[in-house]
């Protein structure tokens, strides 16, 4: 039947009542289907005829939640929440998606001074809400040390779940650990700890950007904090003022992860970064690994597919930190590794591994470098060479000679564009003519968020943005805009996963003699286009008009000069 939102259903809030010891799905399920309305219609429906305020995203986001009294944990478990009020009808506002659940409503009274005003939302959105608002982490809930009286205790590196945690005797201990099982369950790439001048800030990256997930005020837990992350890496508790590098290993899931840190003296005290690295995780996704499914477009696609290919060479990658070029190196070779050639990877760390490849990890302690490596990889009759990352000039200067001597060269470096890796080798000192006659081709790319397709919406862009973005206005009439609202599928950022977005230059007999001739930029650029190049900024604004992406994506991953 379909019911007007006016219309008061005793018959049918009767049947609701009964669901209301029952899962929470059920009672909204049974809504939707009685009502045949939206989610946001039935929430409204189910507002007036209770009496209750309803709160969309926008109006959970206008709240000041209030932990103190009706705990994240708690919050987050029951659906439900408490805030200070921002006007005069009540003291707290109160909000529920099961306004039937009167023991849990008991319970959360109990807590409060006053009668708070009850206020009614979907559940979908309270779970959007606590996603996007999350500044305590689920696992640290109830986990946060105390300021007086605390002491550090050392613990074994072993197994990480919420039972161990629970057990873990040391309240820092139990906050490191459960920092990084939230870490892992959020799929974060990295977890940064802050030190400020009040204490430290807990910081993870999701899909290439910084959320700050928790904060705690005190120097001395800082400390502490700090310490027990340099016992787990086996580095010197005592020294503070210099650089210190490490790692360690830890049992999720009957499946290890690997943790590398990196430690940096700051004025308030040290800084940590710890790169989050499933290795079985990676090795599965390494299994069916392959270009297409990296989300480039299909001109992009095929011109690397036709590099990597090549009989000899060098194929480059390049792009900042954390921008996939690993994992474009990677999925390059798994589609051309066939069995009847020898292929040969060196790496710090080895990320991906993959059968019937030779996969040599970098060990500068024991005095193995990409340099020295890479030269001993030659007299193993290799066919095909993939190297992690050229860091120096004689890692540089032996991948050269090992591509003009007829091996297949993969690798990256670190440059912000395709043609900006020409003065990175020029730098290094590497001859140049020997250089553009090894390299067939850099690839330059990033990764870019993609709208969440559950909450994405069209939208109309500002004039301003477009002039901003460089986008003509009759372009944009032809244009699909979206964003994304937020909601429970990409935990309230209007974002779901990322696509690689890349530009490509092809080194012709041209343009190698253009380059050795010291060719102006400008030049070499326009000549790059006339091959068929897209710079990034165009492959990121096409991707917006698309609809993929948003246009403060845009902005974010790529430069407008």
């Amino acid at each position: 039947m379909n019911m007007a939102l006016e219309t008061l259903d005793t018959e049918l809030l009767a049947r609701l009542r009964q669901h209301a010891g029952q899962a929470d799905a059920s009672l909204w399920t049974l809504l939707a289907e009685e009502l045949r309305l939206s989610d946001a219609r039935c929430r409204d429906w189910l507002g007036a005829a209770l009496g209750m305020d309803v709160l969309d995203m926008e109006a959970l986001h206008g709240l000041e939640p209030d932990f103190s009294v009706w705990s994240h944990a708690k919050a987050v478990a029951s659906r439900s929440l408490v805030a200070k009020a921002s006007d005069l009808r009540a003291d707290m506002v109160c909000v529920t998606q099961n306004p039937f659940d009167l023991a849990l409503q008991g319970r959360i009274e109990a807590c409060l001074p006053g009668l708070p005003r009850w206020c009614l939302a979907h559940p979908d959105d309270l779970v959007a809400y606590f996603a996007r608002i999350e500044d305590t982490v689920k696992a640290m809930d109830g986990a946060m040390p105390g300021v007086d009286g605390m002491r550090m205790a050392s613990t074994t590196v072993g197994d990480l779940s919420l039972s161990s945690i629970a057990q873990d005797a040391s309240p820092v201990v139990r906050f490191v650990h459960s920092t990084l099982f939230d870490a892992l369950k959020a799929a974060a790439s990295d977890v940064h700890l802050e030190c400020a001048a009040t204490g430290i800030v807990v910081k993870y990256r999701i899909d290439g950007v910084l959320n700050q997930v928790a904060q705690l005020p005190s120097v001395e837990l800082a400390e502490q904090i700090i310490s027990r992350i340099k016992v787990m890496s086996e580095l010197d508790i005592s020294e503070r003022r210099v650089p210190q590098d490490g790692r360690f290993k830890l049992s999720v899931n009957a499946r290890e992860i690997d943790f590398r840190v990196s430690i940096m003296p700051s004025l308030f005290g040290e800084d940590v970064v710890v790169r989050i690295l499933d290795r079985r995780s990676l090795s599965d996704q390494a299994m069916g690994l392959r270009l297409d499914h990296l989300g480039f477009n299909s001109d992009i696609l095929a011109r690397v597919r036709q590099l990597a290919r090549e009989p000899y060479g060098m194929l480059l990658v390049t792009g900042p930190t954390g921008s996939g070029k690993t994992t474009t190196l990677y999925a390059a070779l798994a589609e051309i590794h066939t069995g009847q050639d020898k292929i040969i990877t060196i790496e710090d760390p080895v990320e991906y591994q993959l059968p019937g490849i030779l996969q040599i990890p970098v060990n500068e302690a024991k005095g193995l470098s990409f340099a020295l490596g890479l030269r001993s990889i030659l007299r193993h009759d290799p066919d095909k060479i993939l190297v992690g990352e050229i860091r120096d000039a004689d890692t540089a200067q032996i991948a050269v000679q090992s591509a003009l001597t007829g091996h297949l060269v993969f690798t990256s470096v670190h440059a912000n564009n395709a043609f900006d890796v020409l003065g990175r080798f020029a730098h290094m000192d590497i001859d140049l003519h020997s250089f553009v006659s090894a390299l067939n081709g850099v690839l330059a790319q990033r990764l870019m968020r993609v709208v969440c397709p559950q909450c994405s919406t069209r939208i109309d862009p500002d004039a301003k943005i477009l002039a901003t973005m460089g986008i003509d206005p009759a372009e944009a009439a032809g244009g699909r805009f979206v964003q994304g609202k937020g909601c429970g599928h990409c935990r309230g950022t209007g974002y779901k996963g990322r696509r690689a977005i890349g530009e490509l230059l092809r080194l012709d007999d041209e343009m190698r003699e253009m380059i050795i001739a010291r060719a102006p930029m400008r030049s070499l650029k326009e000549a790059a286009r006339a091959r068929g190049t897209v710079l990034l900024r165009d492959v990121a604004v096409d991707a917006a008009l698309q609809g993929l992406t948003t246009l403060e994506e845009v902005g974010r991953v790529t430069y407008s000069g």
